[in-house]
């Protein structure tokens, strides 16, 4: 009867161990990793940490984080994972983020505003720079003289390859 009651209290404290654990899985998605000192763009290969005010990071379903220095390659990436991640699809990514203009913050890149032909440029030239409200990237844009703001739909190869 002991082992049977102890067989029982071990199985429920195991059942706890697992919803937490996909509860905390869940979660992580929310919350941006930080590039390391030796993390590459898989673009353009430059080291990310650099351009700590460009980085941008997409995280897959199987915890691989793939970190950018700037959303231009982010883009890149994302508009062609057969390229870039062959063992990687559409559906296996779970998060995008990008960092918010003026803060430096990390954002998620589906909710953000891009301004494309701007005067500011990133480690690779002209860059999408996100912001994480239409005012910021309206403002953004009159102060920089921004060409066009995007959501992150919009965002195409088309455009990728159009930016001045």
């Amino acid at each position: 009867m002991t082992q049977t009651v102890l067989c029982y209290g071990a199985l429920i404290s195991l059942g706890f161990i697992f919803t937490a654990t996909i509860l905390t899985t869940a979660k992580e998605p929310d919350v941006p990793h930080h590039p390391g000192e030796r993390d590459r763009c898989p673009v353009c290969g430059m080291l990310v940490a650099p351009f700590a005010e460009w980085t941008g990071q997409v995280r897959h379903g199987d915890g691989e984080t793939a970190f950018f220095d700037g959303n231009k390659d982010l883009f890149t990436y994302l508009l062609n994972l057969e390229r870039y991640a062959t063992e990687k699809n559409r559906t296996n990514v779970v998060a995008v983020f990008v960092t918010n203009y003026y803060d430096g913050e990390m954002i998620s890149a589906r909710t953000a505003f891009f301004v494309i032909g701007s005067n500011v440029l990133g480690p690779m030239g002209s860059e999408l720079v996100s912001h994480r409200t239409i005012e910021a990237a309206e403002d953004f844009m009159a102060d920089h003289k921004g060409q066009r703001i995007l959501r992150f739909d919009e965002v195409s190869e088309e455009v990728l390859r159009n930016l001045p």
